[in-house]
């Protein structure tokens, strides 16, 4: 796939697919940082996927620009349908309206639905993760039905707990961490998407697919508790 280099600074670059929105190009940007980051080359900090572009920090010190761009042209060229294939599913439990999700009414409201048609409609999908954003671990998902589609809240709220699944135009998304935002709020998981604590304080990751699956108050209580659902 086209790519091209974008220098940003003398400490980073970044790598930029076509501009567009798609799976394709996603599936491209999420294989090339895999691969990237199996060169395992000295000075790397940090690679950023978003949408369609990689942005690369790095150490000139410790890694001249030649041989950067020497890897990133070997990492872009061997991109191969098993390595850009489909990411694995993640399936995360919701507990949806009451005060789980304050704004669910809203949304029945708004698409003249039923709370069970909203649940059926928004848990029967396969979600893809495109980037992490706006607060750490925050996934920028693709896929949802137009059915359910919602204007933000004309009035941000100035703390979402962490958890908090929402509604924002034709996207969905969860919120990690307890921030400010003006998305509708239709539920929540138990599931922490941040957790400094783990080893890897991601649970979610650009690529991957996400599957929401309904489950009761009662559910959720246990998996907060550690236990089974």
């Amino acid at each position: 796939m086209k790519y091209d280099i974008r220098y940003c600074g003398d400490c980073a670059v970044t790598v930029v697919f076509p501009q567009e929105i798609s799976p394709a190009v996603n599936a491209a940007v999420c294989g090339f940082a895999a691969r990237f980051s199996q060169m395992g080359l000295p000075g790397i900090s940090e690679l950023v996927p978003t949408y369609s572009a990689v942005t690369i920090h790095f150490d000139p010190i410790l890694l001249d620009m030649g041989r950067l761009e020497a890897a990133i042209h070997e990492a872009a060229n061997a991109q191969d349908a098993a390595a850009d294939a489909e990411g694995e599913t993640v399936v995360v439990p919701v507990v949806y309206g009451g005060e789980y999700g304050p704004d669910l009414e809203n949304v029945c409201a708004h698409n003249q639905l039923t709370p069970e048609e909203v649940i059926a409609i928004h848990s029967g999908r396969e979600y893809l993760i495109y980037m992490l954003g706006f607060t750490p671990g925050f996934p920028y998902m693709g896929g949802m039905d137009e059915r359910i589609a919602t204007p933000r809240l004309k009035t941000p709220r100035t703390a979402i707990p962490a958890g908090s699944v929402g509604i924002a135009g034709a996207q969905t998304g969860v919120y990690p961490i307890q921030s400010p935002g003006g998305w509708q709020l239709i539920g929540r998981t138990p599931y922490k998407l941040f957790d400094m604590e783990r080893a890897e304080p991601f649970l979610l990751k650009a690529g991957q697919k996400v599957v929401f699956k309904p489950i009761t108050e009662e559910e959720y209580k246990a998996i907060e508790r550690g236990e089974n659902a």
